[in-house]
């Protein structure tokens, strides 16, 4: 009897102006009319072997295909916008995709403190989440333990996602937020109609089958990946394992236009401070107006909101004086709340970088820590409810590859209507009275955030904004401070 593996590559994008507004524009038949040559079943069914397996894995201003061999494509289906479902959102699974965010990040951080990290809890949530519905025993419950689940009702859980799906996919003119999740099933394994029937409910996941065993369909995944991004994501798989009998996807696709641009003819060439001492110059963007603000002894933090509010990246800024990870020590859900109810309108000058990353990691070891290595363990891991025989599954691999690009255009910037505060509208800030210096030429955290349901969707640490990619650590010596000296003269 053969191992089986359960590969998860979770892959969040964020990227450009490259990538089309409207990840369904993606699907049109003119982009995947070379691939077609299948016929597409019921969702909920699995789809003839050569059909494409199509789906699309987006983060903030960014796209991805993944696909299988020549076939039909799928339809990703749709979630109705609806605010309604606002109330019927549990807290505590918004609590719980907060605390595993910063767990993750905690977890991804002691072994890499010197690159910058970008992750998308929700998405990473969900993929998990997809795997527990063919777990069972002690590996469903560390999978809901790694998640922060506890509290919900285990039959329950499904039902909550969905809610959240539909309550985060609220319409707005400046901002663009599409999910999609899909199986690819092994057209040899034969799976339990249980485990079909609950992905399928579980935020419209798509099912398809594919053939593990053939090597080719790497080259096709990353061609397709390529071709898509513009060449932004030349590859992402190096092969493919032939005892792979399943592969989870969950994407999240955000893009989001500042309420107000900022002004490209005030960016300009800065300094910015890396940790080790050395300086490196990166393109500042800058604008003063009304933002959400926060301080207290150790940092500060500003909201920058999208289209009418209820998204917003928020920017946390040790101070000069406070190491980035004396802060990221103090990341929880309980200060994270608190911080959350504190922001202010302020008149702030603000002054940030544009910056592109990207980032992929291996998340067993992280998920070790989160004390979830139960599911990759092949002799130990319960995955009984996913296939109808007897063959032992096990998770080989979770990989999750995310990139960000931040610009004067948005989150791909930048005053608030403040739609999260109670009380009256902010007014006007008193003219007598300056803004607040807000410059980010140091080491920074940041998170894209859903304001009505408090879903943290990204979250980032920016150790250099000017490496594209993760890269070994090699120091270099520190320049003098005083050959960079930032004109602070230039108008706001």
């Amino acid at each position: 009897m053969r191992l089986a593996r359960l590969d998860i590559p979770s892959l969040t994008l964020y990227g450009g102006s490259i990538m089309p507004t409207n990840f369904r524009d993606a699907m049109s038949p003119s982009r995947v009319a070379p691939l077609v040559g299948g016929i597409t079943q019921k969702k909920g069914k699995l789809m003839n072997r050569k059909q494409i397996v199509t789906t699309l894995s987006l983060g903030l201003i960014g796209m991805i295909l993944l696909m299988s061999a020549g076939c039909d494509r799928f339809d990703l289906g749709t979630i109705d916008n609806n605010r309604d479902e606002l109330d019927t959102v549990d807290p505590n699974l918004v609590r719980a995709n907060t605390t595993f965010g910063f767990k993750l990040l905690t977890a991804l951080r002691k072994t890499d403190q010197h690159n910058n990290t970008l992750l998308s809890p929700y998405s990473l949530s969900v993929a998990l989440a997809m795997a527990r519905n063919g777990a069972a025993g002690e590996t469903e419950r560390a999978i809901v333990s790694a998640l922060q689940l506890q509290a919900l009702a285990p039959g329950s859980i499904n039902a909550n996602y969905v809610y959240l799906q539909r309550a985060l996919q609220a319409p707005d003119s400046k901002v663009t937020l599409e999910i999609a999740n899909a199986l690819w099933a092994a057209d040899d394994i034969e799976f339990d109609p249980g485990f079909l029937d609950r992905n399928d409910q579980f935020l419209d996941t798509e099912i398809a089958t594919l053939d593990f065993t053939e090597p080719t369909n790497v080259d096709t995944i990353n061609d397709s990946i390529n071709t898509n991004t513009n060449g932004a994501i030349p590859s992402v798989v190096e092969a493919i394992d032939p005892q792979t009998i399943a592969c989870l996807i969950s994407g999240i696709y955000f893009k989001g236009d500042w309420q107000e641009e900022f002004d490209t003819s005030l960016t300009r060439d800065e300094p910015f401070f890396l940790a080790d001492g050395s300086i490196t110059q990166i393109s500042m963007m800058r604008r003063t107006d009304g933002y959400p603000y926060y301080a207290d002894d150790q940092f500060q933090a500003v909201s920058l909101p999208y289209g009418d509010g209820q998204m917003g990246m928020y920017i946390f800024l040790p101070n000069p004086d406070t190491d980035l990870n004396t802060f990221l020590d103090l990341l929880s859900v309980e200060n994270w709340e608190g911080w959350m109810s504190q922001f202010l309108p302020m008149d702030v000058s603000l002054v940030m970088p544009k910056f592109k990353l990207e980032y992929s990691v291996e998340l067993k070891e992280a998920l070790e820590q989160l004390a979830m290595g139960i599911a990759f363990d092949e002799d130990r891991a319960d995955f009984s409810r996913m296939t109808a025989s007897s063959v032992p599954v096990f998770i080989s691999y979770l990989t999750h590859t995310a990139v960000v690009e931040v610009n004067e255009e948005g989150t791909e910037a930048a005053t608030g209507t403040y739609v999260f505060f109670d009380g009256p509208q902010p007014q006007a800030a008193d003219a007598t009275i300056p803004p607040i210096p807000f410059i980010v030429d140091r080491p920074f955290f940041f998170a894209i955030r859903d304001n009505q349901t408090g879903t943290v969707l990204f979250m980032g640490v920016v150790m250099d904004p000017v490496r594209l990619k993760k890269t070994p650590y090699i120091p270099e010596p520190p320049l003098p401070a005083s050959d960079f000296v930032p004109d602070l003269d230039v108008p706001f």
